[in-house]
């Protein structure tokens, strides 16, 4: 859902602003940022922009039916032993018999349901991943009227480098 209803126009539009510096790495961009707000600087007029956006997945383990229901096992068990402690303060008597119980059920119905989504992949996606969006450069964008402070900050953060 949509904060501004779905209409362009209702969006903030970007100010004029200068480049002050590019990076190959998110975290070197974060750096300046982080040095302009150590210095004072008002940070609500900076902006860090990936140019070239590109998705990068990264394979991470093949997927088997067991390792799917390993994997659905420790899930089960993390969600059976809240169930049982959250039980466990109504439950008259000792409390570690919830929790044993919690923990135990979501580890057979988290490796039965981990198994079966696995089969009905029917050996699609064979392969566990995980996803992340990648830049090949980051600018720190400053808007236009703050700019030339920025610089003057950015210079001593390259001095700093040595670069």
């Amino acid at each position: 859902m949509s904060l501004t209803g779905g209409n362009p126009s209702a969006y903030p539009q970007r100010p004029p602003s200068t480049v002050v510096a590019t990076y190959a790495q998110y975290s070197e961009a974060q750096r300046l940022v982080d040095l302009l707000s150590d210095e004072g600087f008002a940070v609500q007029h900076v902006r860090i922009i990936g140019r070239g956006l590109h998705s990068v997945e990264q394979v991470l383990t093949r997927m088997t039916t067991g390792r799917a229901a390993g994997m659905g096992a420790a899930s089960g068990a993390w969600l059976g032993l809240l169930f049982g402690l959250l039980l466990s303060l109504f439950a008259g008597g000792t409390w570690w018999q919830p929790v044993l119980l919690g923990v135990v059920l979501g580890v057979i119905w988290g490796a039965v349901l981990g198994a079966i989504s696995h089969a009905a992949t029917r050996g699609r996606r064979d392969f566990a991943s995980a996803q992340r969006l990648e830049a090949d450069t980051y600018e720190v964008e400053v808007d236009r009227e703050h700019a030339e402070a920025a610089q003057n900050i950015a210079g001593r953060l390259r001095m700093i480098a040595g670069q």
